[in-house]
């Protein structure tokens, strides 16, 4: 029984249909059907039932299903934990990241990784839809937010404020806003999940003397609305509009000056950075590595950003 036929029974009862888990492990449809046959023949139990319009599951499958998901993690801890012990950092990483963050910052930093690691290789994802560690054979996903499922691992890397921003020459056009009620004036540019439109933006202001903090929502419009971080992010820089964005996704424009914070007596509510794995399992010294190698750069950089606070 060797481990291809596993991965390919568990790709093909992710999936529901043997020709997308073989797109998915670059096979044939009938050689990944052959391969459930000779594995189904080895076990003794039919895995699937097939019919000319679908593929369903056996509960014998299902029971096997969950000792091969547990069966290859454990391979791959146990091949990370050997390389371990040679003092070197080596294996793959699958890594989900969201759109802006994985082309704007994370590129140069996994480049810095694998330099010093030549035995380490990466596959990643770039979207900003929640990854699904099975379906997109994601072992780690770097995500704001922390995660609402408990059973999965995660790492809190950085807290990081979020900003208004606009790019100089548009508010040069249309003048800068002072307080949230004055960005129902501007074109304010959104982004998109799912079927959420984050179109209502949340200010506290810092207060003065005695006075306690104030908390104003606005309800903006736009023109422009996208489910990509980092088309907002151009839109931004470009002069289309004003944005509410991760002061770390507009580390580099803040720096070059290609926008800058506005309303700054008010504050938006802040977003925390995660690294999240499925489970235990999916921690390997790679992982770590990368962990800890985040951490120290993204602190470095909003520590470095502290001079271009107004």
């Amino acid at each position: 029984m060797n481990t291809s036929d596993l991965e390919l029974f568990i790709r093909t009862a992710d999936c529901g249909s043997i020709t997308a888990a073989a797109g998915l492990l670059d096979t044939s449809p009938a050689a990944a059907s052959a391969a459930l046959k000779r594995l189904e023949k080895q076990l003794g139990v039919e895995l699937f039932i097939r019919s000319t319009r679908q593929l369903r599951i056996t509960a014998e499958g299902e029971r096997f299903l969950l000792h091969c998901r547990q069966a290859i993690e454990s391979l791959e801890y146990a091949k990370a934990s050997l390389v371990e012990m040679q003092g070197e950092i080596a294996g793959e990483i699958r890594m989900s990241v969201s759109s802006d963050l994985g082309r704007n910052m994370l590129l140069p930093l996994l480049d810095d990784v694998m330099d010093s690691n030549p035995e380490l290789s990466v596959q990643l994802s770039l979207g900003d839809s929640l990854a699904d560690f099975y379906m997109d054979r994601v072992d780690v996903a770097l995500r704001y937010g922390q995660p609402e499922d408990s059973s999965m691992v995660a790492f809190q890397l950085i807290d990081v404020d979020r900003i208004a921003c606009a790019s100089p020459e548009y508010l040069e056009r249309h003048g800068t806003p002072q307080t949230p009620e004055e960005l129902l004036q501007h074109n304010c540019l959104l982004y998109r999940l799912g079927d959420q439109i984050f179109n209502q933006w949340e200010f506290t202001n810092k207060g003065t003397g005695n006075s306690e903090p104030i908390t104003k929502k606005v309800k903006v419009s736009s023109n422009r609305i996208c489910n990509d971080g980092d088309i907002v992010r151009r839109w931004v820089v470009s002069g289309k509009g004003i944005a509410l964005k991760s002061r770390l996704d507009m580390f580099a424009d803040l720096k070059a000056g290609r926008v800058v914070e506005v309303m700054p007596g008010f504050r938006a509510k802040s977003t925390s950075l995660w690294l999240i794995c499925p489970s235990r399992k999916q921690v390997t010294p790679a992982v770590l590595l990368l962990r800890d190698r985040l951490r120290e750069k993204f602190k470095a950089l909003l520590g470095s950003e502290q001079s271009l606070l107004p």
